[in-house]
């Protein structure tokens, strides 16, 4: 027969007395108790709660939620040792209770068996107000801080968002007005900011409260532990994430979406594709940030709508695209994904020719080194640059034959003139194609500017 467990977790349930489970019943009255917070509406139903410990002098003392929470961990760890101790924590042990999810991890380590009681949790508290079904209506469980996690990492949490605006979600742990407030800026960024939202308090309760009110208002809500943010799937055609743009895209694609669209094909694109990216460079050049954003959505489009022809086709799908290159990083990027050092910028990109060598002897076929579709100038200067850094002996030699073929009259002392500005450019770390647009830009605004006045 197995030992009982020194460390009992007890889930309270969202607060009234009768939707305490039996057995949570039975182990507060065994006790010795500890509670994580003595703000709790069942606490009080319980005359010998007077004796109870909490944990509620932490919570003055912490500085983070996650010190906080390693705090309590260690209290009730330090009185499991000693003697059986009933932990009791609000709604479900295994919801949203970051400290559990601690013990779990720690309590072996110290030789502590544990032993948990379910409890009602806030979802369960929440569905029946708002009359859902979590599996039928496909709802998202959302932590406000892992929002707010979202937050602090910005502005490099891309990607990190833990929902979707296309199925409903359900926020948990909103605590108060400041979590409130940066939970709203992380959800501004995929929702529209007008969206109805539904704030639940005190779900299970008496003194139950609902409240619908547009997303950018949600901060200004009174909140407290026992508050819950509901926010309903949004239409694919208002959203702002990648997924609803591949759904357009199908729908344009479908047989019942635009003759045009339905007509393309990757051989028909490749204008386009080559447009949009030029359109992109001409925002960069011009330094237009609006503009840029723009752009870059036309090229996104573009890369949507080949992955979509290609999965019509059979050949790959988008999600094939996104591994593709994610592998392709992080195997390009020891330093940073694996345990490779490197100590400079160069460093990295002789790294780079290492690795890209290694692959296409792993792919068993000549591939270019850099597309030949690319600009001749842009594609000599990526040349010459790579072949300086892998065999300084051949760059050397090239170098001075193409300075000995300068004085020649033929085809090749323009070959050698070209190869020669393109030399000077890279050794100076000029950006050869750069100049010259620049140039031809100017060129172009004084040839605009003498025929606008011809005209007047």
């Amino acid at each position: 027969m197995a030992l009982p467990a020194r460390l009992t977790i007890v889930g309270l349930g969202p607060g009234p007395l009768d939707a305490l489970t039996l057995a949570a019943r039975a182990a507060l009255s065994e006790g010795p108790v500890l509670l994580r917070t003595r703000q709790h509406p069942i606490v009080n139903c319980f005359a010998e709660s007077r004796s109870w410990d909490s944990c509620d002098d932490l919570y003055e003392s912490a500085t983070s939620f996650t010190e906080l929470y390693a705090e309590i961990a260690r209290r009730v760890l330090s009185q499991a040792r000693t003697a059986p101790l009933v932990y009791a924590v609000p709604g479900h042990p295994l919801v949203g209770e970051a400290t559990v999810r601690q013990l779990l991890t720690d309590a072996p380590l110290h030789g502590i068996e544990i032993a948990i009681i379910p409890g009602l949790s806030f979802i369960d508290a929440v569905l029946p107000i708002l009359r859902l079904d979590p599996l039928a209506d496909q709802i998202q469980i959302v932590d406000a801080l892992e929002l707010v996690s979202c937050l602090e990492s910005s502005p490099f949490a891309a990607g990190r968002l833990p929902l979707s605006p296309l199925r409903p979600a359900l926020i948990g742990q909103m605590y108060d007005r400041h979590v409130a407030s940066q939970a709203k800026l992380v959800l501004s960024r995929i929702y529209p900011e007008d969206v109805q939202v539904t704030v639940v308090r005190n779900a299970g309760n008496i003194d139950a409260a609902v409240q619908v009110l547009p997303l950018y208002e949600i901060d200004r809500y009174p909140y407290d532990a026992a508050t819950a943010v509901f926010l309903p799937a949004i239409d694919v055609l208002d959203a702002r994430v990648t997924e609803a743009l591949q759904q357009v895209v199908a729908r344009l694609r479908s047989p019942t979406g635009c003759p045009w669209d339905r007509e393309q094909t990757h051989q028909s694109l490749r204008r386009y594709l080559l447009e949009e990216t030029y359109e992109a460079l001409d925002a960069i050049e011009e330094d237009d940030d609006d503009a840029l954003c723009e752009e870059l959505g036309d090229v996104l489009l573009q890369v949507i709508l080949h992955a979509q022809i290609a999965e019509e086709r059979g050949a790959f799908v988008y999600e094939d695209v996104v591994g593709t290159v994610i592998e392709k990083l992080v195997r390009r990027h020891p330093h940073v994904f694996g345990q490779a050092r490197v100590e400079s910028a160069s460093a990295v990109l002789a790294r780079w020719d290492e690795i890209k060598a290694a692959e296409r002897g792993e792919q068993g076929r000549t591939k270019p080194l850099y597309p030949r579709t690319m600009p001749a100038l842009v594609r000599a200067q990526q040349l010459l640059a790579r072949l300086a850094r892998t065999r300084p002996g051949s760059y050397a030699d090239l170098r001075e034959r193409i300075v000995r073929q300068l004085t020649e009259r033929s085809e090749e002392r323009i070959l050698a003139l070209l190869l020669h500005a393109v030399l000077q450019a890279s050794e100076a770390g000029i950006d050869a194609e750069s100049v010259l647009r620049r140039w031809t830009l100017e060129l172009e605004e004084d040839l605009l500017f003498e025929n606008e006045a011809h005209q007047t």
